[in-house]
């Protein structure tokens, strides 16, 4: 692979403390150094950054590919649209990633689609039926990064004990979506006055609450290691912090639309609103912030969930839940930084090092010898979101129309440009 020189960008590496203009010089798809150049760059292509951010790819904790190769290929070229080099796919597809077969699949289909990094998380239970718990050795020798059921309930509390035992034995992360579905039956809006006059059935928030305390629980009793994610409820952010200062091993993340919007966004019917967990009340969305700015809330992620446009023409309650969300991470991140929520360094931190811990994965950092993996971003590029313009095959979201400041101009993996904007 050809040498290759970022020039006079603005370096923005948490992982690392670089917050400078500076040259990113890499060679065989890895960071060479960053600044002075290395020995043995005399000959090298150059790309000027002047007036851009230069800053590790984007890792993604929750992003669904839906049908296993055109999915991978079409999603995965959205996320390199948009600055994501790493996204980890949850084991609810379709067969569910409950054997090594499944997991491998997905790495060959990411592998040859080449826009991006696919990680894997292995099932909890076999089919995801919450009974029988999986075997998550040869999970974790196919390369699954941690374990989980998604948003598939367990058939009860022993069995997800035994779950978090096994996951210990072997070093696995196990990540968790609380709802408690005895609570959510046929819930498709937050519990409350929209939901009401709506006429909507509701989602209470001890759907989350129970189930989040209960899984705290069995984390403090078998001292496994857990993530918690798409958090809803500012009272969710209350006991994560509660059990981080206890010192338990958890960390948690909240999908970037779940900052933005809430249940007032429903009432029009709008079925793009329609997500699981549902948006919640102004306070538990100013709740989630305050988490995101005092550090409670470890990772950002999109939750992409992307559906094909008759998904979302049924009345609303019979709609497909979720958004397609790639597209929109970084924006209305860098909109939190405009509304001084954070500095964005820290947004930086929230993107990539940090969720790049929680998979345990080399990305998020362009210390030397780490993957070529780079968002270049432009700022203050004034741009507008066209549904219609989208890279996913999935035009379902409620940002259509926004206006955001910032935006990835240019996408590298492993050195090689995977998207550049025109």
């Amino acid at each position: 692979m050809k040498k290759l020189c970022l020039k006079n960008g603005h370096v923005i590496d948490p992982a690392n403390g670089l917050d400078k203009i500076a040259d990113v010089w890499i060679a065989n798809g890895k960071i060479a150094g960053v600044g002075r150049k290395p020995d043995g760059f005399d000959r090298f292509d150059e790309i000027d950054c002047k007036g851009l951010w230069v800053m590790p790819g984007l890792v993604d904790l929750a992003a669904r590919l839906r049908a296993p190769m055109p999915g991978i290929v079409t999603e995965t070229r959205a996320a390199a649209a948009a600055g994501i080099t790493t996204l980890c796919c949850p084991p609810d597809t379709a067969p569910p990633v409950d054997t090594p077969a499944v997991a491998e699949l997905i790495h060959h289909h990411g592998d040859e689609a080449g826009n991006a990094h696919v990680r894997v998380l292995g099932a909890l239970t076999r089919a995801l039926a919450g009974t029988d718990i999986t075997t998550m050795a040869a999970l974790k020798r196919a390369g699954c990064v941690g374990v989980s059921n998604a948003r598939w309930p367990m058939a009860n509390a022993m069995v997800m004990r035994r779950a978090m035992l096994y996951a210990r034995t072997f070093d696995l992360t196990v990540f968790v979506e609380p709802d408690d579905h005895s609570l959510t039956g046929d819930g498709c809006v937050h519990e409350g006055r929209v939901s009401a006059r709506l006429g909507i059935p509701g989602v209470p928030e001890s759907a989350e609450l129970v189930a989040l305390s209960r899984d705290l629980t069995l984390v403090r009793e078998t001292g496994v290691r857990a993530h918690f994610g798409r958090l809803s409820c500012a009272r969710s952010v209350e006991l994560i912090a509660r059990a981080k200062a206890e010192g338990l091993s958890v960390t948690a993340d909240v999908a970037a639309h779940q900052l933005f919007l809430t249940d007032l966004d429903c009432a029009g019917f709008d079925a793009n609103t329609h997500v699981r967990p549902p948006f919640r009340t102004d306070a538990d969305r100013d709740g989630l912030r305050q988490g995101v700015a005092d550090g409670v809330i470890d990772a950002l992620c999109s939750d992409h969930q992307p559906h094909d446009e008759e998904s979302k023409l049924a009345p609303f309650p019979s709609t497909a839940p979720g958004i397609s969300a790639l597209e929109t991470l970084l924006p209305l991140c860098l909109r939190l930084v405009q509304e001084n929520l954070m500095n964005r360094t820290e947004m930086v931190r929230r993107l990539t090092s940090t969720p790049a811990a929680i998979l345990s994965d080399p990305a998020g950092s362009l210390g030397e010898g780490a993957p070529a993996d780079i968002c270049i971003v432009d700022p203050k590029r004034v741009w507008q979101l066209n549904p219609d313009e989208m890279v996913s095959r999935g035009h379902n979201t409620p940002f259509g129309g926004w206006e955001f400041t910032g935006r990835a101009v240019r996408t590298l993996l492993n050195g090689k440009t995977v998207f550049e904007l025109k």
